[in-house]
């Protein structure tokens, strides 16, 4: 009599990273759904061309006496500025599709809570990069010229495109917590105003009063502009850049895993 060895079912090896190419499958959904509706692009081509051009020529000859000197000042902070102004609209997007029941499909399918979330802040990377593109592109044609080499440009680009990236984080959180769209857009902008204005964006911090020169030097998007100026005009970058990765990477810590909790309550 012979005796039969049953089949050991061996199982497949799962994926190493299912979290990571779950994120990028939903990533690639938000862009594909951002390419049939192109007006999302709206505020990251036209407003930093309209930014450029009323800082420079309204304000640039009464600020710096020239309006091409000022334009080699102003156009790292144009750029940082309309790259954070775009990062409200994630917060503001998913408030909307978490009301009208779209994240409900997700959470009905085998993946990390985390996904959706992340998928989406990766494919806003690509609204962020198109400011960054045209900014550069517009300052080029007003006159903006470099003067150090193109590795720093890069840098100066992939600085600005981290730094946005942890403070969509924050947009996110209000998402989640914020009981309408309206409600994230506006807290958004309000928080950003001090950030953005309230900085060495658009005058040295040496022409403010006292207290507002205080703030100016303590706020994370001077070192982050003066990073980036640096990058492209040239001068000091290392501490600046420093500080600015340091609060970058502060706010990833802290806003991420707040939105997720978040995400995971309303689920």
């Amino acid at each position: 009599m012979t005796m039969t060895v049953p089949e050991v079912a061996v199982a497949r090896p799962a994926s190493s990273l299912p979290w990571l190419r779950h994120s990028l499958s939903l990533a690639g959904r938000s862009i594909k759904k951002m390419m049939r509706h192109p007006e999302q692009f709206f505020d990251v081509t036209l407003q930093p061309v309209l930014f450029l051009v009323i800082f420079v020529y309204v304000l640039g000859g009464a600020i710096a006496g020239s309006t091409q000197d000022y334009l080699q000042f102003v156009l790292p902070g144009i750029m940082i500025q309309t790259v954070l102004f775009s990062t409200v609209a994630i917060g503001v997007n998913l408030n909307t599709d978490i009301k009208e029941g779209v994240f409900d499909r997700f959470r009905s399918l085998p993946i990390p809570r985390s996904a959706p979330l992340v998928g989406a802040t990766i494919a806003e990377c690509l609204r962020y990069a198109i400011t960054i593109a045209v900014s550069l592109f517009a300052g080029f044609v007003m006159g903006f010229r470099t003067s150090t080499s193109p590795v720093k440009v890069v840098a100066a680009c992939l600085l600005v495109l981290f730094f946005a990236w942890c403070m969509c984080w924050i947009a996110i959180w209000l998402g989640m917590i914020m009981r309408e769209a309206g409600s994230v857009q506006g807290i958004g902008f309000m928080a950003l105003f001090p950030l953005t204005f309230g900085s060495s964006m658009f005058a040295s911090a040496d022409t403010m009063p006292g207290w507002l020169k205080a703030w100016v030097n303590i706020n994370p998007v001077t070192h982050l502009t003066d990073a980036v100026r640096g990058l492209l005009t040239g001068g000091p970058v290392a501490q600046d850049a420093f500080i600015a990765l340091g609060t970058a990477g502060l706010l990833l810590a802290i806003f991420a895993p707040l939105a997720v909790r978040a995400y995971r309550t309303k689920a």
